[in-house]
């Protein structure tokens, strides 16, 4: 029987806020948006985009051989875990037509109707289905976002799964499985550079869950005034991001500022969670990041989530404790993520609340 992975974490849900993509297509050009959707700080601390050169991108052929691996290409993944918290990861092995697949199964699923994408939308108590997230009061500001959760491990919830596009299912089946064997993948990459038995590292995941969050960003007029998504670290292990059109909208923040990401033809772009974080007791850093929007064109992508089981213990893997000690507390994958998901989005804040030094 398939159990809902919202209810064994006791996470609540998100209150029922109006479709953004409805709510978009109805406003004429020369009219306001609806203030809950202003945000002051959008352009703050703004960078238009990184120097190509400077973004980490990982070439995962030359770290796959055991038997020769690359140590200049595994001393840049270090670096880009510690240093950066996210990186461009090219030559993957993922094949263009399981990419490309999916990329069009999700943009075709937000062509339906409303009606039809309402049939799966989210019930009380449940993140899963179609709606929006972190939502927990009247007055809290909105994301200019709708947005499609799943959970694809350790169970899936069918309810919630669209029927429509009729090879939708399939698709994401295979995704997500060619995602969690690429996923585990880095994760032995992972404990070779951090001088960690990789089997260590695995038996942490094993029984892992994954969810996705397919996200929908309509066009604004008033872009400059709105967020697609509020800055937050995520609360997770790790995130493999697929970008599904050419329009850009990730950004993330580094010495204080905001740097639009471009990703590169083909690539995926992997961010370090909180989880990961406090595993590798600070060493691996999570990276907090946002969502901006496009004046003219819709932007969509696929977010694919990894953490360990719910009854995993998040404390250093014992190798990685220093002179210094623990940094964090230790605390359950559930107690976390519980808490992570008790409030909105905001910057690393659920993190913060774990260090043991401030």
């Amino acid at each position: 029987m398939a159990s809902d992975l919202s209810s064994h974490l006791e996470l609540g849900s998100s209150l029922t806020v109006p479709n953004v993509q409805e709510l978009a297509a109805s406003i004429p050009p020369n009219e306001n948006i609806p203030e809950r959707y202003i945000r002051q700080e959008v352009n703050v601390g703004l960078v238009d985009s990184i120097d190509g050169d400077e973004i980490p991108v990982i070439d995962l052929t030359k770290l796959v051989d055991e038997e020769n691996i690359d140590g200049e290409e595994l001393s840049r993944l270090g670096l880009a875990c510690k240093e950066w918290g996210f990186f461009q990861l090219i030559n993957h092995g993922i094949t263009k037509q399981v990419i490309e697949k999916t990329k069009n199964d999700i943009m075709e699923f937000f062509k339906l109707p409303h009606k039809e994408k309402e049939a799966i939308k989210q019930l009380p108590g449940h993140i899963e289905g179609y709606g929006q997230m972190f939502v927990h009061s009247e007055e809290q500001k909105l994301d200019w976002a709708d947005m499609l959760t799943l959970v694809t491990l350790p169970h899936k919830d069918m309810r919630f799964w669209p029927k429509n596009p009729a090879s939708f299912r399939d698709t994401l089946e295979t995704y997500t499985l060619k995602i969690r064997e690429l996923v585990d993948c880095l994760y032995r990459l992972m404990a070779k550079d951090l001088g960690v038995d990789p089997q260590v590292m695995l038996d942490v995941f094993s029984g892992q869950m994954q969810s996705i969050r397919i996200n929908y960003y309509p066009p604004c007029t008033q872009a400059n005034k709105v967020l697609g998504l509020s800055p937050h670290s995520d609360g997770i292990a790790l995130t493999v991001l697929l970008q599904a059109n050419d329009v850009n909208g990730l950004q993330i923040k580094k010495n204080g500022k905001w740097f639009l990401v471009k990703p590169k033809p083909g690539a995926f772009i992997i961010n370090i969670g909180d989880m990961l974080e406090i595993l590798t007791n600070g060493k691996y850093k999570s990276i907090e990041h946002r969502a901006i929007i496009n004046m003219e064109e819709e932007r969509l992508s696929i977010a694919t989530f990894h953490l360990p089981r719910t009854d995993a213990v998040l404390c250093p893997f014992p190798d990685l404790v220093n002179v210094d000690g623990e940094l964090y507390k230790t605390i359950s994958v559930k107690e976390y993520t519980r808490e992570y998901f008790s409030g909105k989005l905001n910057g690393k804040n659920a993190l913060e609340r774990m260090k043991l030094r401030k």
